[in-house]
């Protein structure tokens, strides 16, 4: 008995594994995990309840949405720590958000832009700790000519004069050429000009003399009348095709193209909807308007999901109670039965039609020819309990302002109308025959649970919601000429709400409640305390229906608006489109005005130095001259010749242009001379050299609101290299040389003398 006993327990236990599903541990772990809103947990529970058994609906249900959960709350999360400016913990939430529910766009968009600020705060953290460059080469191809004058010193200048004359001499101080339009006229401007840069002063000269420019080259500038003809034969134009990556339906590309032609009147452009793109041809100032315009349009539409969560509780109670007596009674008389009896003994019967009385009949009747009808008694014994629970929790997700549907639920026919067809098809004019033939016309009507939705994001994150829900079911049916129809109870709510993301709302109270009490019996009996079951049958019957909503939304998208798109450009005028930079916005930076010369002595490297007060004593002018002045080199060979300033006082700029005949020697590099870096200042090398036809345009500059430098040094360092045998003279055909004040210094030039050697 005792091995039997073990054998019973094991087989017991073995049942009862194999009758329990696959995962079950695992995902009552996880539903306890996801009641205590630890989503990772649940996750972790889920997926391994999933992997145990992959074909469960419901194991894949709650894997989705403890997914979901998951992803939301790492986002919420990495926003959290991104707000502090823990910058990299955020990333590493998003990341996670991002790996547990791939389908959340919203954690790839929050982790891009927090990676975005981490290389944005790591460029700024280098450009700070290096000194800048000075190359700065921009791609001009596909843009009009970009000016870049000899000098980009501030500029003074108060005349008035011809408006060619006041040109003319803004050039010469930017080292520019102007041209003019034949047609420009000639016209006595008055300016005044202080501390303003090349395009300021330029711009304010044009406008006093109704004019605009437009660059030729980097050195050149055409001045042309301002004239909408004028501007038609020289405003030059680009074209441009804008590949759009967000428009879905070619209505939304016809408002974009609507709205770029309003706001920058533009007149040639074409909206190509099979390319999802559109091709303008304008003006370099408008394209930049409409590449601005697009980039802040063109932007992925939010999306929302909407979880509907539906919990309908009906409950139907009836109650038939008691004994219905008969409540009515009948005699007939039955004239068939009754008999005659004859002389001879014998019974005759009658013969007359049936449901008719003789008076003959009526002097015979007996026991045998009256019919007694009794009532009849019911007894009702009925106890009806029932109790309905839907529950439904579909998920909608929709773009922002786009209106999204669900229905879940059953079609149900509903009659609409009817018509009789063929009247008089065979009828004839004596029999007035017509065909009975009708035609019944049908509607469905959707039944169930019926959700429709409009979400708008706001940048806060909170989420508008034009909705409309509805629960309907078939409760009875009726017959209505002849066609059984159905009876169709509602619940339907429409509204505009407001909610923060992961908000719910919710609506309760929709209760509706029935109760009906039917009294049948014998009259008087009925209502006696004891007697009233034998004599009456009691109805009663109670039904109630609640119905509780709530809705809640979750952001899965949102726009990815920058620091760009929220600002505003400058668009020019109302019948001139244009842009401008920051900087050309901007008044030049002047140095603080110094109350006494400042001696500044040049490092010791500098062997021939002397101070400004011996400069003024001596009287020796000021010159720029080159170290050694004649230089003998070998074809190939490089060697540094110094670019030397004596007597100077205050020295702050010194731009100038270098000519060399460029078939015998080339000009390789331009180096610090340490002159101008008295006191251990900064200074910056502009230089653009063209070997081609032997010219180098070298400026050196110190850094703004300081001193300039004075005495006797070697500003830079000019690197030579023999090219063919020969001899070539080095040059300084023109200088620009400014104090701390920007005023000119004069400086007297000099020569020097390069041998080449074969």
């Amino acid at each position: 008995m005792h091995r039997w006993g073990k054998i019973v327990l094991i087989a017991g236990i073995s049942l009862a594994t194999a009758g329990c599903p696959k995962g079950k541990t695992d995902f009552n772990h996880g539903r306890k995990a996801q009641d205590l809103q630890d989503y990772d947990a649940a996750f972790e529970y889920y997926q391994k309840a999933l992997k145990t058994d992959p074909e469960n609906a419901e194991y894949k249900i709650k894997f989705d949405q403890a997914r979901f959960g998951a992803g939301e709350a790492h986002t919420k999360k990495g926003l959290k720590l991104r707000e502090e400016g823990d910058l990299e913990n955020a990333a590493s939430e998003f990341r996670r958000a991002a790996f547990m529910d791939p389908s959340s766009v919203a954690a790839e968009q929050e982790l891009r832009k927090t990676v975005e600020a981490i290389e944005e705060k790591k460029r700024t953290a280098d450009a700070a700790s290096e000194p800048a460059s000075d190359n700065d080469e921009t791609e001009l191809a596909s843009t009009p000519p970009q000016l870049k004058p000899f000098s980009r010193a501030p500029i003074n200048l108060k005349m008035t004069n011809d408006a060619k004359v006041v040109f003319d001499t803004i050039g010469k101080l930017a080292g520019l050429t102007v041209i003019y339009d034949p047609d420009f006229p000639a016209r006595r401007i008055s300016v005044d000009l202080n501390d303003v840069t090349l395009e300021q002063a330029l711009d304010i000269v044009c406008i006093e003399s109704k004019a605009f420019s437009t660059p030729i080259s980097e050195n050149i500038i055409l001045v042309i009348p301002d004239q909408a003809q004028k501007r038609r034969d020289y405003e030059e134009q680009f074209m441009r095709t804008f590949y759009l990556s967000n428009t879905v339906q070619a209505q939304d590309l016809t408002e974009i193209v609507t709205g770029l032609r309003q706001l920058l009147d533009l007149k040639r452009i074409q909206q190509l909807n099979a390319q999802n793109a559109i091709v303008i041809r304008a003006t370099p100032d408008q394209l930049a308007l409409a590449e601005k315009f697009i980039k802040d349009i063109d932007k992925a539409k939010p999306e929302v999901i909407i979880q509907v969560e539906v919990l309908e509780a009906r409950t139907d109670r009836m109650r038939d109670l008691g004994i219905l007596p008969g409540q009515s009674a009948s005699i007939a008389i039955n004239p068939n039965s009754t008999t005659n009896n004859n002389n001879n003994g014998s019974n005759n019967s009658n013969n007359s039609a049936p449901g008719t009385v003789t008076l003959n009949q009526l002097t015979h009747l007996n026991q045998n020819d009256l019919v007694l009808t009794l009532p009849s008694a019911t007894a009702n014994f009925l106890l009806t309990d029932s109790t309905t629970r839907i529950i439904q929790n579909p998920e909608v997700r929709s773009l922002e302002g786009q209106p999204a549907k669900l229905n879940i639920g059953d079609r149900v026919p509903v009659a609409t109308g009817s018509f009789q067809a063929g009247v008089g098809v065979g009828s004839t004019a004596s029999t007035g025959f017509v065909n009975p033939l009708v035609n019944t016309q049908f509607q469905y009507i959707d039944v169930g649970v019926n959700v429709e939705v409009t979400p708008r994001v706001h940048p806060n994150r909170d989420v508008s919601l034009k909705l409309q829900v509805e629960v309907s079911s078939v409760s009875n049916q009726v017959t209505i000429g002849g066609i059984q129809q159905p009876v169709i109870s509602q619940r339907k709510i429409a509204h505009e709400i407001r909610l923060k993301e992961g908000e719910s709302s919710m609506l309760a109270g929709l209760i509706t409640k029935s109760d009906m009490k039917q009294l049948n019996g014998w009259p008087g009996l009925a209502h006696v305390p004891i007697l009233k079951h034998l004599f009456s049958d009691d109805n009663r019957s109670s039904d109630d229906d609640e119905i509780l909503m709530i809705l809640t939304p979750h952001i899965v998208r949102m726009p990815e608006w920058t620091k760009a798109n929220l600002k505003a450009s400058y668009a020019g005028s109302e019948t001139n489109v244009q842009i401008k930079r920051e900087s050309e916005m901007r008044a030049p930076q002047q140095p603080p005005a110094a109350s006494q010369p400042t001696n500044v002595q040049a490092p010791a490297t500098q062997t021939n130095t002397q101070t400004p007060s011996n400069s003024e004593q001596s009287g020796k002018p000021a010159q720029v001259r080159f170290e050694p002045r004649s230089l003998s080199l070998k074809q190939g060979q490089t060697m540094t010749v110094g670019v030397v300033v004596d007597n100077v006082h205050d020295l702050f700029s010194i731009p100038f242009l270098l000519q060399y005949n460029p078939a015998v020697i080339s000009v390789e590099e331009v180096r610090h001379g340490g002159f101008l870096q008295a006191g251990e200042q900064e200074i910056a090398i502009v230089q653009k050299v063209d070997n081609e036809h032997g010219q180098a345009i070298i400026s050196a500059t110190r850094q703004p609101n300081t001193a300039g430098a004075s005495g006797t040094g070697t500003i830079i360092g000019i690197v030579l290299k023999g090219l063919a045998p020969g001899t070539s003279t080095l040059s300084i055909v023109q200088v620009s040389a400014k104090d701390s004040q920007q005023r000119p210094i004069q400086l007297v030039s000099s020569e020097a003398s390069v041998q080449v050697a074969p």
